[in-house]
């Protein structure tokens, strides 16, 4: 690109050349320029000097290409209709058919309700479409959008920036989730109760405190603290902890621990929406407008186990 630049050769001089060549009149070529009759003719020595040679003489009342001319014109007139099209089509975008690698963030409670079911849809509708699975969470996803490091994200957000577009999936919530042949949990479970067991938590800041010391300074009885929900389900089988997890993780846990169950909390949680998140820079990149679709209506079909309660994270 640095060499072409170098030539200092202005393009808009080759389109004002076919357009003479077109025409086979100064004057008439500059009535479809929407120039003056001098301004043409001044950029036509122009691409000559720049070209080295003579690129039309007159004939009769008009003018006739040279043979360098009849060239320029054989070479650049597809090359400038090349370049006209790239900038006024739309981009046509084939599901069936498309190859692209789409890079989309998940927080790990999101991981097993919404890829295998994506999945399959892709298989159906995009076999060719790949993705890239990325970890985020609501503390990494600002800086991963912002550096495209991911095309869309699903995960709960706080502050987002400005250039960030954000859709409501669901609202979930929280429950308890136990083994009962190890846990005593009553069917109404209290506050003393919850708080005299022993939990195991997901803590992303590698400590003891999850989201029911932070946010209602409660302080639990953490036997264990883990980095995501991916071991929640094999720890709590078998043992007497208590697990405080969005009602969506729980869901996909019990599907492969069918011997636990859950408890309502004996207190409120905040209502925070899971979201799917992306840049206005790819609003319109249809590839990714495709993915998006999918994941909103694999949402759409999973809300009900969720329906009525409040999410987030523990």
């Amino acid at each position: 690109m640095n060499a072409i630049y170098g030539k200092n050769l202005d393009l808009n001089l080759l389109r004002v050349f076919l357009v003479v060549a077109e025409a086979g009149s100064v004057t008439e070529a500059a009535s479809r320029l929407y120039l003056t009759q001098p301004a043409v003719s001044a950029a036509l020595r122009r691409l000559a000097s720049a070209v080295g040679a003579p690129l039309f003489v007159r004939a009769g009342r008009g003018i006739a290409l040279t043979a360098r001319g009849q060239r320029l014109l054989a070479s650049a007139r597809p090359h400038l209709e090349a370049l006209v099209e790239a900038a006024l089509s739309p981009v046509t975008f084939d599901p069936k058919t498309s190859e692209r690698t789409v890079r989309i963030g998940l927080s790990d409670a999101n991981e097993a309700w919404l890829l295998p079911p994506l999945l399959r849809a892709l298989a159906e509708e995009a076999p060719r479409l790949r993705l890239i699975v990325t970890p985020v969470q609501f503390r990494t996803v600002a800086d991963a959008l912002a550096s495209a490091a991911v095309d869309l994200a699903v995960t709960v957000a706080d502050e987002l920036p400005a250039a960030t577009r954000r859709q409501t999936l669901f609202t979930g919530g929280f429950v308890c989730l136990f083994d009962p042949r190890r846990a005593r949990v009553a069917k109404r479970l209290s506050l003393e109760s919850y708080l005299a067991h022993d939990h195991v938590i997901v803590s992303y800041n590698g400590d003891l405190r999850g989201i029911v010391e932070d946010m209602l300074g409660h302080q639990r009885r953490v036997r264990v603290s883990v980095p995501t929900f991916h071991s929640i389900g094999a720890i709590v089988d078998g043992s007497a902890l208590l697990a405080t997890v969005p009602a969506m993780v729980a869901r996909e846990i019990i599907a492969l621990h069918p011997c636990l169950r859950t408890a309502e909390l004996p207190f409120a949680l905040g209502r925070t929406p899971m979201e799917l998140l992306w840049r206005s820079a790819v609003e319109d990149d249809e590839a990714i407008r495709f993915v998006r679709g999918l994941v909103a209506r694999v949402a759409k079909a999973v809300e009900p186990a969720v329906r009525g309660r409040g999410s987030g994270a523990d």
